[in-house]
């Protein structure tokens, strides 16, 4: 796991402290990518140490997501430093702490971020790199995995050598999240914990980790009665304990589902959980009950009917892509998955949401 964490309000300012013992020298920087949505945020950007030849990179969601946006960055950071970066640190949400981690990993493995698809593939540790969410609930500031679109699919890449060496954990870092995205976001590691609690695959050591997680986004989003800056703190250590039973387990048919939204339609990962966990009440019906209670506490309006204007060749796309990973339906439903997961059942599935 994650060897070394901080967890504190205002402990982002013990972030030049932290990175100095690591600096390799004068001429070899520390590159601050920042998620572009925090760049009016001065109480975070105004607060990132930069010194001798540091740079800092607004990336984009969009940007992020992709797994040739990660190859350039590499190239450009090759070409324009002087020596290899110190190191890289991430600040904001899910998507841009997993594009930190693929930077990290291609500026000592040689090729392209998607050769690296999959399990082991990755042969060399990455620099020295640091996560810092802005966001809690998708557990990328712990997981060994990373999410990028290549050129057709998303795909993921697995390794140990993957994890931050460093994570700061500052729950006051969350306070302007946009309401939606706040909700949105600790949802994600609600339908994590739902999907665990039913895998075939969990063990106990998951098990312990995931019922912390899925007990407080209870008590954050659905018994209302803490107060705003021990919502904070309880949502950040929910993603981090979700994020370390996600290490051991996988995760479930939502997941699988939102391959296809994202893929199609483009729509937010955390959003498009959303969407599809909620069309599976059959599956999971405990959890999508509590997951509509929420919505209605919190005020939120969950994107609905969005396949209705959609072709055929769009549902087909997205039934290919929901399909593809086979082992978040087997992780589920078993071995025999595929005699009650069909292509009919997964576009009646999509044709609902």
């Amino acid at each position: 796991m994650v060897p070394k964490v901080i967890f504190g309000r205002s402990s982002f300012d013990q972030l030049g402290d932290l990175l100095e013992p690591h600096r390799l020298n004068s001429t070899a920087p520390f590159i601050f990518l920042v998620d572009a949505a925090l760049k009016a945020e001065s109480h975070i950007t105004s607060r990132i140490p930069i010194g001798y030849e540091d740079k800092i990179h607004y990336v984009s969601v969009d940007t992020a997501l992709q797994a040739v946006a990660v190859d350039e960055l590499v190239e450009t950071l090759i070409l324009t430093s002087k020596e290899k970066p110190s190191g890289i640190i991430g600040i904001g949400g899910g998507t841009l702490l997993d594009f930190t981690k693929a930077v990290a990993i291609m500026l000592t493995n040689e090729g392209h971020a998607e050769d690296y698809r999959g399990w082991g593939q990755v042969k060399h540790k990455g620099i020295y790199h640091v996560g810092i969410p802005t966001l809690s609930g998708t557990g990328a500031e712990v997981s060994n995995t990373l999410t990028l679109k290549g050129a057709r699919f998303k795909f993921e890449m697995q390794s140990d050598q993957i994890h931050f060496d460093q994570v700061l954990l500052d729950s006051e870092l969350t306070r302007t999240a946009p309401k939606d995205q706040w909700f949105y976001t600790g949802m994600l590691c609600f339908i994590r914990a739902v999907e665990a609690l039913q895998s075939n695959l969990l063990n106990a050591f998951s098990m312990s980790y995931v019922t912390m997680a899925y007990n407080s986004v209870l008590d954050v989003f659905l018994k209302g009665t803490l107060p705003k800056k021990e919502e904070q703190d309880r949502l950040m250590m929910a993603s981090w304990q979700g994020g370390i039973g996600q290490v051991s387990h996988k995760v479930g048919m939502a997941q699988a589902l939102s391959n296809g939204l994202v893929t199609v339609l483009g729509l937010d990962y955390n959003i498009s959980v959303c969407i599809a966990f909620n069309a599976l009440e059959t599956f999971y019906s405990e959890g999508v009950q509590l997951f509509r209670t929420m919505l209605n506490q919190q005020g939120i309006d969950l994107p609905k009917a969005i396949c209705l204007d959609i072709s055929a060749k769009d549902v087909e796309l997205m039934v290919a892509a929901a399909l593809r990973l086979e082992y978040l339906w087997e992780n589920t439903l078993g071995a025999h998955w595929k005699k009650i997961i069909t292509p009919i059942t997964l576009k009646d599935l999509y044709l609902n949401m």
